[in-house]
């Protein structure tokens, strides 16, 4: 693999149908071994119940607090520095019940792609850049 440094611009951060703001660091098809994508979730917001199908997601948390939901009924409080990991095909959400923004990065050892998530049975989003 040649070196890489990708140069991430605020300008591409979107809102995911769950209620979380996504900018992706790396999802790359030239690279499909793994993705990076900053989570942001406003203040007062708890995403919508979804599931990751065929991949463990891990979750870094790097700003403020909240609670993550893993599974049912699974709740706990999570902090800066905090590593969250989640099983293929578990249900999860996330929510901030803070004054600030609830950020941190979502890790997969393969590239998340719409066929990946799911809200309701449902695909409603495409990574990629």
């Amino acid at each position: 693999m040649r070196i890489v440094i990708r140069h991430v611009q605020e300008s591409e951060e979107f809102m995911t149908p769950e209620g979380c703001s996504i900018l992706e660091s790396w999802n790359n098809e030239t690279d499909s071994a793994l993705s990076i994508a900053r989570a942001r979730v406003k203040p007062g917001i708890t995403t919508k119940l979804h599931v990751v199908r065929g991949l463990i997601e891990r979750y870094l948390i790097v700003s403020g607090s909240g609670v993550a939901t893993i599974g049912d009924p699974q709740s706990e409080r999570v902090n800066p520095s905090d590593v969250v990991v989640i099983a293929p095909g578990v249900t999860q959400k996330s929510k901030n019940d803070e004054q600030t923004d609830l950020v941190f990065y979502a890790r997969t050892l393969r590239r998340m792609l719409t066929s990946n998530r799911s809200n309701d049975g449902h695909s409603e989003w495409q990574h990629g850049f």
